[in-house]
């Protein structure tokens, strides 16, 4: 692509112009039973995930030819954060589309000042965009029942608003016995992907329940028009695998002691589905 920088007006941040051309592409895997694909490509760059482009659908051919050319507008400041990303996608009319491939380019990689053109080899496509991450501390005291939950900061949290960053706050839910039980929130904080909240929620829970505890803590957009949005979340507890069951394991032996670690924020959907919450209400079924 060629990116040229513009001149900014008044107070604007200054913005680059990136022009990204599919051009072609060559011995794409056959997704159809008959032997072929119908292929076309998603381009667009992490930092604005919702602004992508797609080429016109080839029908059954594995070398398709699209010519097509995309302009992005990058303000210079996330320049150098982005990623180029495009995406092969086999076309169904009446199934999900299957995805062939995908390259990523980080824009930092490339010189921008001059016309690239390349050939890259397909990748797996990675199957979850980053969501972020988050640092908090734990800390329980079995004689008096008090978990304390600090939490201290996040970063590189996914952006949900087209126009730039988002307005971050955190929930922790503790759910009992698969149902939910306490919940509280930090404050917001304002167009930031990176915020700091060093929020302190303290919790009663008795040593004969902490067994039977899940503590979900998630990173939300606060928007006020239209409903707040989930970015991602995780959940501790003896239920919890990975990194957030040896926090909670390291919190039960260490007791007294808090104890910070990062956390990667994880699909809404997919912890839901882990925690297997039951729903409170029962609504009879349509008959």
């Amino acid at each position: 692509g060629d990116s040229h920088g513009h001149g900014a007006a008044g107070k604007q941040p200054c913005s680059c112009t990136l022009k990204v051309g599919v051009k072609q592409a060559v011995e794409l895997k056959a997704m159809d039973s008959g032997g072929t694909s119908d292929p076309y490509v998603i381009v667009y760059l992490t930092s604005d995930v919702k602004n992508r482009y797609e080429t016109k659908v080839y029908r059954k051919t594995l070398n398709p030819i699209f010519n097509e050319s995309f302009t992005f507008q990058v303000p210079q400041a996330e320049v150098s954060e982005s990623t180029l990303v495009m995406q092969v996608y086999d076309f169904n009319r009446f199934a999900k589309h299957d995805i062939i491939g995908e390259v990523r380019l980080p824009l930092a990689s490339v010189n921008l000042q001059h016309v690239i053109e390349q050939w890259s080899d397909l990748a797996v496509a990675s199957k979850v965009e980053p969501l972020g991450e988050i640092c908090f501390s734990l800390r329980y005291v079995p004689s008096t029942g008090k978990l304390t939950v600090l939490i201290l900061e996040a970063r590189q949290l996914k952006r949900m608003d087209s126009h730039g960053l988002s307005d971050p706050f955190v929930k922790v839910h503790l759910i009992l016995n698969r149902k939910k039980w306490k919940k509280k929130k930090t404050s917001v904080k304002k167009n930031t992907l990176s915020p700091y909240f060093n929020e302190v929620f303290v919790f009663e829970v008795p040593f004969s329940q902490i067994q039977n505890v899940d503590v979900v803590i998630s990173v939300w957009d606060h928007d006020k028009v239209t409903k707040n949005e989930p970015i991602g979340k995780l959940f501790l507890g003896c239920r919890a695998t990975g990194n957030q069951l040896r926090h909670w394991s390291d919190m039960l032996s260490n007791p007294r002691r808090p104890l910070a670690q990062w956390h990667i924020l994880q699909p809404p959907d997919v912890v839901d589905k882990a925690l297997g919450l039951k729903s409170h209400l029962k609504l009879p079924l349509p008959r």
